[in-house]
């Protein structure tokens, strides 16, 4: 989550990761197929922020976060022993059949 000032300066204010190969449990690993749709929900993040007038919220996804997390090379392999990765793409769908949220408690005054 980033705060985008109307300067167009951008602050991150938190962020979070799910390897999508353990978005059913850190207990088993699933992989996904090519062309399928996934449900993916992410832990909540644990910020507070005020924004300003003429502040936007900006939410990124990425497929990597390196070096900050573990580097993903996108091969279902083990990250630490394979040195080619593989392109990937990263979708959000947001449709009445496959819809996306994003919540953002409010405090009010």
């Amino acid at each position: 989550m980033i705060d985008v000032h109307p300067d167009g300066k951008a602050y991150n204010l938190d962020e979070t990761i799910q390897r999508l190969r353990y978005r059913e449990g850190y207990d088993k690993e699933v992989m996904m197929e090519a062309g399928k749709i996934y449900e993916v929900k992410m832990s909540p993040m644990v910020t507070s922020n005020f924004f300003k007038p003429g502040h936007r919220i900006r939410i990124e996804i990425s497929g990597s976060n390196f070096p900050r997390f573990d580097r993903n090379l996108n091969t279902g392999g083990n990250n630490f022993d394979e040195s080619k990765g593989k392109p990937a793409q990263t979708r959000i769908h947001h449709s009445k059949k496959y819809p996306s949220v994003v919540k953002l408690p409010v405090i009010p005054r």
